[in-house]
């Protein structure tokens, strides 16, 4: 029997951005917005972007490079305040294994014209497989991916 092993670990991550909750909010609630800024490419080959969001609802995000890894992204929302606070659990696989599961809050802050994020993840890394300084640095590209595209969609 091969050695198991967990690592627990929180981070928090804060972003400011020049957009209201209710626009930031609608960034993560919309699917057509959601995948522009959080989903794979399109045409990877892989399983195609999916989100239910509401309460109980799933959200899917599966992809990888070409003839490397794939990376699956499995989300139920647990909590929902329009405007406020997003909570979900999910587990992320690498090539079908099981690499972690985690419990992220969202919270969106009037700051301002903007908007203060704060993101916080709780997570259990498995097996050596993953691990806590890389899901901070792919956390911090995928809000600064929202921060881009709220900048270059910036419409009220």
């Amino acid at each position: 029997m091969s050695a198991r092993s967990t690592h627990h670990a929180t981070f928090f991550v804060e972003r400011t951005y020049p957009a209201k909750p209710e626009r930031v909010f609608a960034a993560f609630a919309d699917p057509a917005i959601k995948s522009q800024w959080f989903g794979g490419p399109e045409g990877d080959g892989k399983t195609p972007y999916q989100l239910d969001f509401r309460i109980g609802g799933r959200e899917i995000n599966e992809g990888g490079p070409e003839g490397g890894p794939t990376y699956r992204y499995e989300a139920i929302y647990q909590d929902i305040v329009p405007n406020e606070r997003i909570i979900s659990t999910y587990e992320m696989y690498l090539d079908g294994q099981r690499i972690s599961v985690s419990i992220a809050t969202t919270e969106l802050l009037a700051d301002g014209n903007g908007t203060k994020l704060k993101f916080t993840e709780q997570a259990v890394f498995l097996d050596g497989l993953d691990k806590a300084s890389d899901r901070e640095a792919g956390t911090k590209m995928l809000l600064d991916g929202l921060g881009n595209w709220l900048s270059q969609n910036n419409s009220e």
